[in-house]
């Protein structure tokens, strides 16, 4: 059983950040992943900063181009898995593009990612017909994104691919702008479990404690990205700026007080 299946088989309500590897700087943030596990998180979806990152809102766009330039390698966000994981049992996911990852190999990524702790990847621009004709992740957890608006045959070859749990998007779009969890998710969520045992994570546009116990009601996990990324921009210059994140992840996104 992967760390993912462990993970989700032990919290019924997992919480999934998103942080940009590389923003401000990777020693943060290293100290950023430890610090959300610290506070309440289950999984943390680590972006990989690239130049044209379509499925992203303004947000994360501009901490991916803040990223860039310092000049990171793909080795060097292997090597912040592996500085976390000798620290930390976390579940750590890779969110990329095509591009990045073909430029380091998705075998390279595969075996690299998995010696250094990583145990999952999304690349956000793959469908499942082009994965299928690749050689696929033989240690790393495939995940793939699926939308309300995906047929049931859509699904299905979506389900056919994807290890580790299902990216429910709660609505079309990029990251980063209000969803009506309730418009959409739950329908959605109800015709996923038709097709799989696999847990359901809902993100895109999750932006609060409301969202999060929304998307609670109806799934595993609540994914919280431009939010979270948009405070740590907000507050990047503070010399507390770790421990003000893990306190605003476990105040204004997890705790019932």
């Amino acid at each position: 059983m992967s760390r993912l299946s462990k993970i989700f088989a032990k919290n019924r309500k997992c919480f999934i950040p998103f942080v940009t590897a590389g923003h401000p700087d990777l020693d943060t943030t290293r100290e950023l992943v430890l610090n959300l596990a610290e506070n309440g998180a289950h999984v943390v979806e680590i972006g990989i900063p690239f130049s044209d990152p379509i499925a992203d809102g303004p947000i994360i766009q501009k901490s991916s181009f803040q990223a860039l330039q310092h000049g990171y390698s793909f080795s060097d966000y292997i090597d912040l898995v592996r500085e976390i994981r000798a620290r930390c049992e976390v579940g750590l996911v890779f969110m990329s593009y095509m591009n990045p990852v073909l430029s380091y190999g998705l075998e390279n990524l595969d075996r690299e990612g998995f010696r250094a702790g990583l145990d999952g990847v999304l690349i956000s621009d793959l469908t499942p017909e082009e994965y299928s004709r690749m050689e696929p992740l033989k240690k790393l957890d495939a995940i793939f994104l699926a939308a309300p608006t995906s047929s049931d045959e859509r699904l299905q070859k979506i389900l056919e691919v994807s290890q580790g749990f299902v990216y429910l998007v709660a609505r079309t779009g990029v990251t980063g702008s209000q969803s009506d969890v309730e418009a959409a998710v739950p329908k959605t969520v109800e015709r996923l479990r038709r097709y799989t045992r696999l847990p359901i994570a809902v993100g895109f546009g999750i932006t609060s404690k409301e969202d999060v116990r929304k998307v609670w009601k109806y799934a595993d996990a609540a994914v919280v990205g431009s939010a979270i990324v948009g405070f740590i921009e907000e507050h990047r210059s503070d010399v507390d700026l770790v421990k003000k994140v893990g306190e605003y992840v476990r105040k204004d996104l997890i705790s019932d007080s």
